[in-house]
């Protein structure tokens, strides 16, 4: 059975850092969405920290995950991102979704 992987990444800007977190994700959001593979890769703004971004992203399964973390666009965002944010990312299993 294929099971989808959820992941969740808080991504608190560092000082001086939200615009450049924000292009950051901005750009990684339209490609990372045409990924074959991928069913949802959103970017939320924390409504009581204007700082803080929120990530929400689906894959069919950890092969579509793999496939994301091999690409060119994530390894330089992965190389940079320590510089810019804290991040905490969090990955799920459905317990009861709809």
């Amino acid at each position: 059975m294929t099971t989808v992987v959820k992941t969740i990444a808080i991504f608190t800007a560092r000082p001086d850092q939200s615009t450049a977190l924000e292009e950051m994700l901005l750009a990684m959001l339209k490609q990372s969405r045409q990924e074959p593979g991928n069913l949802r890769w959103d970017l939320w703004l924390d409504r009581s920290e204007p700082n803080r971004f929120v990530v929400d992203e689906l894959y069919v399964d950890a092969a579509a995950v793999a496939s994301h973390r091999e690409t060119a666009r994530y390894k330089k965002y992965a190389g940079v991102i320590g510089d810019v944010a804290e991040r905490l990312a969090v990955t799920v299993d459905p317990v009861n979704v709809t």
